[in-house]
């Protein structure tokens, strides 16, 4: 007995090492694709800089600083890093779908295909609508207390590290909660929640699209509500997605006469 459960764990050791070693091969080039990609954006870290400063600068904003001697060059390695990560996304999803491409089924692959092609262009669409419509309206609010106070000039010198953390925070913020309906599609299809539980739980999902735009926005109003209302509507896309997804699996799961 001792014996046949040696041989299989030496049968299935094998596999394994395989496994690691291909995680390690996939991981490697994901690294590569990164440090290549930091190296250009860094290069090109000031005109990326300038690009995530037209928010501020048509907000009327024209000065920034920097209070630590070495707060720029840091920021400059941030920036790089940033753009690096989004240029060097659709190599890393590549390199995440050859490694588990293999172990799935042909219908799987079909299946999760969609999903992999959708996934940067909804992140894209968050971070846009984070740049060209919730930043600028952000800015306006938090810009808009300067002025006099009992005698006293009150002016916003917004420290560079301070703003790229902040446009940061908007552009995965907006970026991620777009990508809602890809994890409940996913959850679903894993058969962790199934389209009646999402349904169920509606309300507290509207509450909690607002708990997290609060989190991520700024404490006005406008903000808040340009980040809630998409989280609930992609919430509802979720749910038609599934529907459709389900009809399409019924005819194939029906038995041939």
């Amino acid at each position: 007995m001792n014996a046949e459960v040696l041989d299989e764990i030496d049968q299935s050791r094998a596999p394994l090492l395989d496994h690691l070693i291909e995680l390690r091969r996939r991981l490697i080039y994901c690294a590569i694709a990164v440090a290549i990609a930091f190296g250009v954006c860094f290069y090109f870290s000031e005109p990326i800089f300038g690009f995530l400063l037209q928010p501020l600068l048509k907000a009327g904003q024209h000065r920034v600083i920097y209070t630590q001697l070495f707060e720029a060059f840091f920021v400059q390695i941030k920036v790089a890093f940033f753009a690096a990560t989004m240029v060097s996304f659709p190599i890393i999803a590549n390199q995440l779908w050859q490694f588990v491409a293999p172990g799935l089924y042909t219908k799987e692959k079909r299946a999760l295909l969609p999903f992999l092609f959708a996934t940067p262009v909804l992140f894209t669409l968050g971070a846009a609508m984070a740049y060209y419509i919730a930043v600028p309206m952000a800015l306006h609010f938090l810009l808009g207390f300067q002025g006099s106070i009992g005698g006293v000039e009150r002016e916003a010198l917004p420290a560079i590290d301070n703003y790229l953390s902040f446009i940061m925070q908007f552009l995965f913020g907006f970026g991620l909660s777009f990508l809602l309906p890809i994890l409940l599609m996913l959850l679903e299809r894993a058969g962790i929640v199934t389209r009646k539980q999402l349904i169920a739980v509606r309300r507290y999902a509207i509450v909690a699209a607002f708990g997290v735009a609060a989190v991520l926005t700024p404490p006005d109003i406008g903000s808040q509500l340009l980040l809630a209302i998409p989280l609930v509507i992609l919430y509802e896309v979720a749910i038609i997605g599934i529907w459709i997804t389900e009809k399409r699996r019924k005819p194939a799961a029906d038995p041939v006469e």
